[in-house]
């Protein structure tokens, strides 16, 4: 059942039963046992696993409905034959899991990797799943993994095949969310199905690389291979082996019961250790070479690929060690070429891709940075290297030049994996459909500015952060597991610049020995903070005391781990790697880091910060995926995530002298993170297959890359793309522009554009309301899709081709006989809002938003606006009342107007708004009816047409 999907249960378990009782008296007990079952009992957690892992399984054989779908549920039930009663049974016990999983992009490719093959060699696999069990993954987080993995495999060159071929691919995740667990889940399921040679790039420091070290062994490499041949109860054996220091050694550390090898399956020899990066081999080129069986074929035949030992190496992305590398590669000879590969580079925008000015080239030679060259001369060495990028900040690696066949361009596919569960991320800092430009939930809870009424909040976060060790220690003493809080840090991040860490290390250490904590005046200021914040924020679910002379007795404690060593303060910088060798930021071998960090760009990149709790940071920067990877408060924060705090530069200086600008780090972050979930839910909208081909390929990505904030590029250098977006097709899915003018003649003439469609709305509101969303007034009326039509092709936008794609689809659907009637408007009427009339219209609700700096805006939408129009549009998974239900139609689109004014306006003598100070913004969501069968929702154009499969033909032009 687990390699080809569910079977008739009744009968194979009446097969496999020794008793001669009827299968139906089997299935009553056997739903009973799971209408009993408690929390431990092991038949259950078998069909929880069973029943998730079919939930999640993409296109299987077996199934043409959707994962993770109530349909799938059904069509699993039904295969198993299970009646209503063991269904609801089922449900109940083991809900269906409905959050999305990986989306993918990729060229067309060979099926070889099928579900039954990836079953029959799961010796790693295997083990790496029932570690992350023990380790409390649940069933849906591990399917999921298992999922994601299989995408990538499955979309990398057969490691058998007769003719080489190397893919390259990149994987999406979001900062600091696990991509590690995935690109272990990638190798181990790489190494069972052939692949012998595995090289990870594990970042630019030393630090980083014994990080992924470190986790590769414990999880995937394992006792066994490890010690080799060592005795591991004979301490002499042991001399020099790694982790003999390690607290985790041997507990955590996988093991197979035996060497690999004698439990039938093949052994891994690391070429590289926790401490030891790679050097030229002490043992000779031997170490690289691989046994055949038969020697008359291949490497990569079956006969001589399944009982070769893999040889894995984690290297630092440096120019000397990867030449170290080549070198000894170059010794191997004509078997390189049999050698299938996996190169996992982690963090691969970083220092991997090639920032040389294309103009400084010469004629018909490219030049390349040293660590890019050193990559491309390992992919020219090893034809069979499939190439897999890791990274969280995408932009740099789709911008490279898909026309370098040896550069890095992720030509085959780009996976961009989900939000996991648990995980703590953008949507907890920003509220992205704010309601006016208010605060919202998650900036009241979490966000705090670096200054306040009576100046810097620095040490109101020592204090934040004090009281928060102490709240661990209190929860920790009240039952939660201390696991979360074995470490507990805080963040301070200002500046690239050594000496201004050192003179701000000195003003920490001072103002923490002048703050009182064990006298009167701190405990008052500790009190204070309590009751306005963390108790007002307090995760009900968690143990938090009542007052703060409940939590008054751990907090010498947690002053008391805070100071350990002398002094709260730890520097994090450093000129070579001898600067960054600190035994006491290893967050693996030290018991305790309970430190306030203050550092640059080390702790900016790669680099996992353990027990973040407390961030004060106002470094600034112009790069979009530079800006991005600083969110180290970003990652799961188990049993403390309503401690989390977030000190934030709002509107500081950029650049100095006279160019300076005013910038808000809050609301750039903001931004890229609208960038970047835009990517994501464009890559989702255009994932689906039409006519069983891809829509999008990778080279035709980039010009889905948004910018929101001008002054914020997605990465170092500005590209122009050799395909254009002529059309997106968008039925069924809220759209907003937000790209309107700023010139008052520009927004004059908009206003009076929209004249007709104003007087077509009714003189009184009339209430709209959708099952699950808040009722609301709007003044409505019915438009023809060729009055509207007239509106939009005549508005002026700050950036015509943000908004042209979408009115192609609109003029496109007009021309289509029976493809769209007409538009129900929608003007929203909200208590609160100032109203003015509009031309002589109205009265309108005024709403108030403000742009990103440039001429865009943020989200226009209020979010209780969007259920009444998606249903009014066609949706048909919702229900409104009476007024919206009558006015339902199959071909009717919605359209929602929001005037909106950025500051106070001008009112003229009729009671009208001045034109000139008024936005006319607009949501549309166009009926399913203009989806027009299976044609593709995007449309290109090649600006280049002489090189129609590359997506960049200048660098350096200035278009953003």
């Amino acid at each position: 059942m687990s390699r080809r999907g569910p079977k008739h249960f009744a009968k194979l378990a009446f097969v496999l039963a020794d008793t001669d009782e009827p299968a139906e008296t089997d299935m009553s007990r056997f739903r009973d046992r799971i209408l009993t079952a408690g929390p431990g009992d092991e038949l259950l957690a078998l069909w929880r696993r069973k029943l998730t892992g079919w939930d999640f399984e993409q296109s299987p054989t077996w199934s043409a409905t959707a994962p993770r779908t109530p349909e799938r549920r059904t069509e699993v039930y039904d295969k198993l034959a299970f009646g209503p009663d063991l269904r609801k049974a089922l449900d109940a016990a083991v809900p269906v899991h409905k959050e999305p999983g990986p989306v993918t992009i990729s060229r067309e490719f060979q099926s070889w990797y099928t579900r039954e093959q990836a079953a029959n060699r799961s010796f790693y696999w295997t083990s790496y799943e029932r570690l992350l069990r023990r380790k409390g993954w649940s069933d849906a987080a591990v399917s999921g993994l298992d999922e994601a993995a299989h995408a990538v495999v499955e979309r990398l060159a057969d490691p058998t095949r007769d003719d080489s071929y190397g893919a390259r691919g990149l994987v999406v995740g979001y900062v600091q969310s696990g991509k590690t667990a995935n690109f272990t889940g990638v190798t181990a399921k790489a190494i069972d199905a052939g692949y012998r040679l595995v090289i990870v790039l594990g970042g630019t420091l030393n630090l980083l690389r014994g990080q992924t070290q470190r986790r590769l062994d414990m999880e995937l490499i394992g006792q066994e291979n490890i010690l080799g041949a060592a005795d591991p109860n004979d301490p002499d054996a042991l001399v020099g082996i790694d982790y003999q220091d390690d607290e985790d050694w041997p507990a955590k550390f996988v093991s197979f019961g035996a060497r690999p090898s004698v439990l039938g399956a093949f052994d891994i020899e690391r070429l590289t250790s926790r401490d030891r990066d790679y050097m030229t081999l002490d043992r000779g080129i031997s170490a690289l070479e691989f046994e055949k069986p038969d020697r008359t074929r291949p490497l990569y035949d079956p006969a001589n690929l399944h009982t070769a030992r893999a040889r894995v190496m984690v290297v630092k992305k440096n120019k000397s060690v990867l030449e170290k590398l080549v070198k000894d590669l170059k010794k191997i000879g004509p078997i390189l070429g049999e050698i299938p590969t996996l190169i996992i580079d982690d963090e691969s925008d970083q220092a991997s891709v090639n920032t040389t000015d294309p103009k400084k080239w010469e004629d018909g030679k490219v030049t390349r940075t040293a660590i890019n060259g050193q990559i491309s001369k390992l992919l020219k060495l090893l034809p069979r290297a499939q190439y897999v990028g890791y990274t969280a900040t995408p932009f740099a690696n789709v911008f490279i030049d898909p026309g370098d066949e040896e550069d890095l361009f992720p030509r085959d596919f780009l996976i961009s994996l989900p939000r996991p569960t648990g995980y703590m991320g953008v949507q907890d800092f920003h509220d992205l459909d704010p309601v006016d430009d208010s605060e919202g939930e998650a900036e009241k809870k979490h966000v705090r500015g670096i200054y306040d009424s009576t100046g810097d909040r620095l040490q109101e976060a020592l204090d934040a952060f004090v009281l928060t060790g102490a709240l661990k220690l209190y929860r920790e003493g009240h039952g939660v597991p201390s696991d979360p809080f074995r470490h507990h840090t805080m963040l301070v991040h200002e500046s690239v610049r050594m000496a201004e860490h050192a003179a701000l290390a000195l003003r920490i250490n001072t103002m923490w020995h002048n703050a009182a904590y064990t006298g009167p005046e701190g405990h008052t200021r500790l009190a204070s903070l309590f009751d306005k914040d963390f108790q007002t924020h307090a995760d009900s679910s968690l143990p938090t005391p009542a007052t703060y002379a409940d939590l008054k007795p751990y907090v010498s404690e947690a002053r008391r781990l805070i100071n350990q060593g002398g002094s709260p303060v730890m520097v994090i910088n450093g000129e070579s790697e001898r600067d960054y060798a600190q035994p006491d930021l290893d967050f693996d071998r030290t018991p305790n880091v309970w430190k306030i960090l203050v550092g640059g760009t080390k702790l900016s990149r790669g680099f996992t910060v353990e027990g973040l709790t407390i961030t004060y940071y106002r470094r600034t920067t112009q790069q979009a995926d530079t800006l991005m990877q600083m969110g180290r408060w970003f990652g799961f924060r188990r049993g403390y995530r309503d401690l989390v705090r977030l000190y934030i530069g709002r509107e500081e200086a950029l650049g100095r002298g006279r160019t300076a600008k005013t910038v808000d780090l809050y609301e750039a972050f903001e931004a890229i993170c609208r960038d970047e979930e835009l990517f994501r839910a464009e890559l989702a909208r255009y994932a689906p297959l039409v006519d069983g081909r891809p829509q999008v390929t990778p080279a035709q990505i980039p010009p889905l890359v948004a910018q929101h904030l001008p002054w914020v590029k997605p990465s170092a250098r500005n590209k122009m793309f050799n395909t254009e977006l002529v059309e997106v097709r968008s039925p069924g899915v809220w759209e907003e522009p937000t790209a309107y003018p700023e010139e008052p003649d520009a927004l004059r003439h908009n206003t009076e554009c929209w004249v007709p469609i104003l007087g077509a709305l009714s003189p009184a509101p009339v209430s709209l309301r959708v099952d699950g969303s808040p009722q609301y007034d709007a003044r409505v009326g019915t438009v023809s899709h060729q009055d509207l039509l007239t509106v939009l092709c005549d508005l002026r936008w700050s950036t015509p081709e943000q908004f042209s794609p979408h009115l192609e689809f609109l003029l496109d659907a007009g021309r289509e006989p029976g493809t769209i009637d007409d538009w129900f408007v929608i003007a929203p009427m909200q208590a609160g809002r100032s109203e003015a009339r509009i031309l002589g219209h109205g009265p309108f609700s005024l709403a108030r938003r403000k742009r990103r700096r440039g001429s865009l805006f943020g989200a226009i939408r209020d979010p209780k606006h969007v259920a009444a129009a998606m249903r009014l549009a066609g949706a048909p998974n919702l229900t409104g009342n009476a007024t919206v239900e009558q006015n339902v139609r199959p071909r009717r689109g919605a359209l929602v107007l929001y005037p909106v004014v950025e500051s106070e306006p001008r009112i003229v003598s009729d009671g009208s708004v001045d034109p000139r100070d008024l936005v006319m913004a607009f949501a549309f969501v166009a009926p399913p009816s203009t989806a027009q069968g299976e044609r593709p929702l995007v449309r290109f154009r090649a600006i280049d047409s002489t090189r129609a499969e590359a997506a960049i033909i200048d660098r350096d032009d200035k278009r953003s």
